[in-house]
């Protein structure tokens, strides 16, 4: 285990500044149970700052494969109508949720691809609500990490299990800063860095970028009015917070039907329990018309076809290469790590919050706004030190944004 003082510096950070409890506030942390030294402390340090409440819901991943592997097929074709209430009510009260990660990228290894997409499906329509919740930042949320056996020995295959884990604790204490004097405060310097990238870009107002790296030759095409995301975000009640740690990234929403050409991944994607590696998407006006993969095609087409608009880009986001997470030349098999090292795309959802007035905007209207809309939103690697990027103005002027994966501005 880690020492108590980064465990402890960990849980502040998350409670201060990943969801930032406020007085009064609920918060529900979804955590594994294997881990139960770092919850307490949070759930400590959040009654401390204020927290009204403290719900924890624990997992196991075992019993998750358990029930891939045993339970009836029906059991595939429902979701628990309580939970989708309940996190409902959660977002509605304008409290906060908190998942901790920490499953192993190939839980689902050998499991039925159907079994799987069946109940992506029914939970993402039963979760519909909530998720336009999170989306829309009407509740305040984070995902953080913490390590298991099984995902430790796949980073660090060389060393013995419990060797395995002290090391993968090490890589997220530094990638998330705990091993600074004070995590909060390096954490509020980072997110100014993060809003000065953004506020260029949305003054930029870029009509295209185009993206250039060895296997890759992509256009994507961004919304009028777009905005750029990342870092910090401000609930509606004015809270801010930072549903992911760590971030290094900027994001923004491509137009659903501008998207052409081809782009390789240069990351594994962990995907539902498995793994996809070495694959590629070919666009046209927005639509993956092919694609391919060395490993985990059939679940690299269960998650394409996953619903009518799974084969559109939701997402859009720019890392340097020389961040923390890719200065430490691992590789995490897990997005919320691998993303932060790598300029990144995401299949499916966009977030309305990426054009302006979004948030009050329908379904209907985001469409309409050139915003996709999918039960699906996976991101997926494809930045590398060999990649430059353009800006493509309105009038046609093309400006560097990336040159060798760093920023050109």
């Amino acid at each position: 285990m880690p020492t108590t003082v980064d465990l402890e510096k960990y849980a502040d950070l998350i409670v201060r500044t990943a969801v930032q409890i406020q007085q009064g506030q609920t918060l529900w942390v979804n955590a594994p149970i294997h881990i139960p030294e770092l919850v307490r402390l949070v759930v400590k340090r959040a009654y401390e700052v204020g927290a009204k409440q403290v719900h924890v819901e624990w997992r196991d991943e075992e019993i998750t494969k358990l029930t891939y592997s045993l339970a009836p097929d029906e059991a595939f074709q429902e979701y628990p109508a309580w939970r989708a209430q309940a996190m409902t009510e959660l977002a509605e009260n304008g409290d906060a949720y908190l998942l901790i990660k920490s499953d192993d990228p190939e839980m689902l290894k050998g499991i039925d691809p159907k079994r799987i997409s069946d109940y992506s499906r029914v939970s993402s329509a039963a979760l519909s609500t909530w998720r336009k919740y999170m989306s829309s930042k009407r509740v305040t949320w984070s995902i953080v990490a913490a390590p298991s056996a099984n995902w430790a020995k796949l980073v660090f295959p060389d060393l013995d299990s419990d060797a395995a884990v002290e090391a993968l604790w090490e890589a997220i204490f530094r990638a998330v800063r705990v091993k600074t004097d004070d995590p909060v405060a390096a954490w509020a310097e980072h997110n100014r860095t993060l809003l000065a990238k953004r506020a260029y870009l949305n003054a930029k107002q870029y009509k295209k970028l185009h993206y250039r790296a060895p296997g890759t030759d992509l256009v994507i095409g961004l919304p009028e009015n777009h905005l750029w995301n990342g870092g910090i975000s401000t609930n509606e009640r004015g809270t801010t917070f930072n549903p992911n740690v760590p971030t290094e990234e900027v994001y923004t929403a491509p137009h659903r039907e501008g998207t052409n050409g081809t782009v390789r991944s240069t990351k594994p994607l962990s995907y539902q329990g498995n793994l996809i590696e070495n694959f590629s998407l070919t666009f046209e006006n927005g639509l993956v018309v092919d694609f391919q993969a060395a490993k985990g095609y059939e679940t690299l087409k269960a998650m394409l076809d996953l619903d009518n608009n799974s084969r559109y880009l939701g997402e859009a986001a720019l890392v340097p290469h020389q961040s923390p997470i890719s200065e430490s030349n691992i590789i995490f098999f897990n997005t919320l790590f691998d993303e932060n090292a790598s300029n990144h795309l995401a299949l499916g959802n966009a977030y309305p919050t990426c054009v302006e007035g979004g948030p009050a905007m329908t379904r209907e209207e985001l469409i309409e706004a050139g915003l996709n809309q999918s039960i699906l939103h996976v991101d997926f690697m494809v930045g590398s030190a060999e990649m430059d990027i353009d800006g493509i103005t309105a009038d046609g002027k093309i400006e560097p944004v990336f040159r060798q994966g760093n920023w050109a501005f």
